[in-house]
C-alpha cells in the first residue's frame, strides 16, 4: 500500500491536534497547522525539502506572530476580586452611627460592624459610606 505524502502530513497534523485537546497547549495547534500547510504543498507536488520548509515556515511563523498576541490578552483580563478585596471601595448605608469607636452599616445587602477611618468622622443612620478597608470583621468607612 503506498500512501502519497499528503495523506501523512494530514495523519501528523491531527496526531498534532490530539496533545493540543488533551493538554490545553496551543503551541500543538500551530504545528498542526504547518503539517495541514505542508499536505497542501505534497498535493501541489512539492518535494518533500519544500513540504519541510513550509511546515518550519509556517510554524515558526504562527508561533512568532499568535503567542505574543494571546499572552498580551490574557495579561489584560481583569482581575476578578473576591472575599474581603470585592468589598473594598464599595457604597454601604450606615445603619446605627458609626464613629471611630463602632457601628452598623448595610454592606452588599448584608449588616456589617463598622468604624470610621477617622476619629473625628462620625456618620448618622441612611449616609452613604465608602468602605476603605475590611480589618477583621469590622468594615472601615469614610
Amino acid at each position: 500500500m503506498d500512501i502519497d505524502a499528503w495523506v501523512w502530513w494530514l495523519i501528523g497534523a491531527v496526531g498534532l491536534g490530539i496533545p493540543l485537546v488533551l493538554t490545553a497547549m496551543p503551541e500543538f495547534g500551530m504545528f498542526a497547522a504547518g503539517a495541514v500547510a505542508a499536505a497542501i504543498t505534497a498535493a501541489l507536488g512539492g518535494g518533500v525539502v519544500a513540504q519541510v520548509l513550509v511546515f518550519v515556515a509556517v510554524s515558526v511563523a504562527l508561533l512568532a506572530v499568535v503567542r505574543p498576541i494571546a499572552n498580551r490578552h490574557r495579561d489584560q483580563r481583569p482581575q476578578h476580586r473576591s472575599g474581603i478585596d470585592a468589598l473594598k471601595g464599595r457604597t454601604a448605608v450606615v445603619l446605627e452611627r458609626v464613629d471611630s469607636r463602632g457601628g452598623r452599616i448595610k454592606l452588599a445587602g448584608e449588616i456589617w460592624s463598622a468604624r470610621s477611618l477617622d476619629a473625628d468622622l462620625s456618620f448618622e443612620p441612611g449616609q452613604q459610606v465608602d468602605v476603605v478597608d475590611i480589618d477583621g470583621a469590622t468594615a472601615v468607612v469614610m
